[in-house]
């Protein structure tokens, strides 16, 4: 069980949800004391809003959580912020509402990052008797991990502490992981190696296989730029955040550590390429003409355009193994934060069916996708005058899309979805600053959905 779960506790302090429309009504049937402090308070049930009540001794009776109307499933995210340590008990979940998504809502609050400090007293909750302590605990855990790992810095998670992690939960589950570099990666995988190739640390390229090649084939692919300087094309402002460039990996990771716990009936590919985009002498330019895995020429625009050019090769190598679907995780793109902030995760598919258990999946777990269009008036803007593409869209507009484009032209798959995520937050809401899964659970509520058994 997630540590921040339990079964029971002689000590937990009752959680009362209640949405603003139903406050009214419950506090009616309140003893006197508790009507004036909920009004002395100003305690309207907004939604992530808390008020503590104190019982005659002193100590805490119970605790008010707030839910505005009752349609953030993710509403006890704020919680465990606005609490002292020690252990809650949600009762009962609030009909209408997802019971997985509010006890998940609670891990991603309670979360703190303490690889580098030491770590604050938990929260810890009781969870009511309708919720799978498996299923979210699973889910729990791999979240986790994925924030562990994108929060953790580039001295300690460049591209050979990725595949370390790779290797440790391949062992985990009995999967086949092959790791592929120097030579081998020049030759399969130029363009990953040309991205890498400027590092004191060696990129290579990360492959995991694992179920039985009778079920059904999907592939999962993230980017894992440890590092990203911009290359040559330096950053000048937002270096200091660029640890998270692999956060497409930890996605892709994190998703593949779901379906194997789970047991899911399916053959999975995950396939990571794990780089530092840095400067040196042997750093990839600008004007650079870079053959691909699947022998598409791309003229190098901008050097910090670089997760595209990764994806483009472990895309290429993903489709090889023919797949009935293949989703992609990247923090592409600044565009797509200018387009839709922090929380909401582009996707990107031509696939209408998919798009609709996407957008359906997303409002039952509460973890917001949007979908983009993969528009091909745009695909001009890739042309290059000296090779098939270069790897940069005419102008500063539409860049998330421009991005989708390039991706779109090295896949070969039935079915396919890109997500241009921020595996990011700022700190609000009573929520750690950090790293974030963004989509992680959408998706995985589709794959649960169309291939449980």
């Amino acid at each position: 069980m997630h540590p921040t779960f339990l079964s029971r506790s002689a000590t937990a302090i009752p959680l009362v949800l209640l949405t603003a429309k139903a406050l009214g009504p419950w506090t009616k049937e309140q003893p006197d004391n508790v009507k004036t402090l909920v009004d002395a308070a100003g305690f309207k049930a907004d939604a992530g809003r808390t008020l503590l009540i104190h019982g005659a001794d002193g100590s805490i009776a119970q605790v008010l959580v707030g839910l505005g109307e009752g349609k953030d499933g993710f509403a006890l995210a704020s919680v465990p912020g606005a609490l002292p340590p020690g252990d809650y008990a949600l009762e009962e979940v609030p009909t209408g509402m997802n019971g997985e998504s509010l006890v998940l809502g609670w891990t991603d609050g309670a979360y703190r990052f303490t690889k580098y400090k030491t770590g604050e007293k938990p929260r810890r909750l009781v969870l009511p008797q309708s919720i799978d302590t498996a299923e979210v605990s699973r889910q729990a855990e791999a979240i986790d991990w994925l924030r562990d790992l994108v929060n953790t810095p580039p001295c300690d998670m460049g591209p050979a502490n990725i595949a370390a992690e790779a290797e440790a939960m391949a062992s985990e589950f009995g999967a086949k992981i092959e790791i592929t570099l120097g030579q081998a990666l020049e030759a399969g995988f130029p363009m990953v190696h040309a991205v890498g190739k400027g590092a004191a640390q060696a990129p290579r390229f990360i492959e995991i296989s694992w179920g039985k090649e009778t079920d059904p084939k999907i592939a999962i692919v993230g980017k894992g730029v440890a590092f990203d300087t911009g290359g040559l094309n330096i950053k000048t402002s937002g270096m200091g955040l660029m640890k998270k460039d692999m956060g497409g990996a930890a996605h892709a990771l994190a998703l593949s550590r779901l379906i194997m716990g789970a047991g899911l009936p399916v053959r999975l590919i995950c396939c990571v390429p794990a780089v530092e985009n840095s400067i040196g002498p042997n750093s990839f330019r600008p004007s650079d003409i870079l053959k691909s895995r699947k022998g598409i020429t791309v003229e190098v625009e901008d050097t910090d355009a670089e997760g595209r050019l990764i994806l483009g090769d472990a895309l290429a190598r993903a489709s090889e193994h023919q797949p009935e679907l293949i989703i992609d995780f990247a923090t592409l793109t600044g565009a797509a934060r200018v387009a839709l902030g922090p929380d909401l995760a582009p996707l990107y598919t031509d696939d209408e069916h998919l798009a609709a258990d996407m957008t359906a999946a997303a409002a039952t777990t509460g973890d917001p996708v949007w979908r983009m269009p993969l528009w091909p008036g745009y695909e001009a803007g890739l042309r290059s005058p000296i090779a098939d593409m270069k790897n940069l869209g005419d102008g500063p507009m539409g860049g998330s899309i421009t991005a989708a484009l390039f991706l779109k032209a090295f896949v070969s798959a039935p079915t396919w979805a890109h997500f241009d995520i921020w595996a990011w937050r700022p700190a609000r809401y009573g929520r750690p600053a950090g790293a974030a899964a963004c989509g992680l659970r959408t998706v995985w509520g589709v794959l649960r959905k169309r291939y449980a058994r």
